[in-house]
């Protein structure tokens, strides 16, 4: 079972250690793992903005690094009013969960609305769906 309010909460709290001085754009992630583990991002700016670092991106391979490859939900909060995740998020998180529940939140935590990351990204794609992997007999 999915503690929604748990992961808002979370994500709200993560919100706050966001590094947005050129966007002024602060988001916040919450990632529950199948394990129980819930694992956090914010956002990272950087000067050369295409190497910024998304939120949900940041929870992700926090959790990646710590074992977990297995997840339930997400919550995401920033602005006035729910945002979902950008579409790079989405497809990195759709090769570990395409069935992840998607919490979408405003920055305080007080509305928020749910959607499956397969329905966020309808034609996501994974390694299984790879014909051949460049890599293959590696794993």
């Amino acid at each position: 079972m999915v503690d929604e309010a748990e992961l808002v909460r979370k994500a709200v709290e993560a919100r706050k250690l966001a590094y947005a001085p050129y966007s002024g754009f602060h988001v916040g992630a919450a990632l529950l793992a199948k394990d129980g583990r819930i694992f956090t991002g914010c956002n990272v700016e950087n000067a050369s903005y295409g190497l910024t670092v998304c939120a949900e991106r940041v929870a992700l391979f926090k959790a990646v690094s710590e074992g977990a490859r297995e997840f339930l939900a997400l919550a995401v909060a920033c602005g006035k009013g729910p945002c979902a995740p950008c579409g790079a998020c989405r497809q990195v998180l759709y090769e570990f969960a395409p069935d992840l529940l998607v919490i979408m939140s405003d920055g305080e935590g007080k509305s928020w609305t749910t959607a499956k990351l397969f329905e966020l990204l309808p034609h996501g794609f994974g390694l299984k769906d790879l014909d051949r992997h460049p890599f293959a007999g590696l794993y």
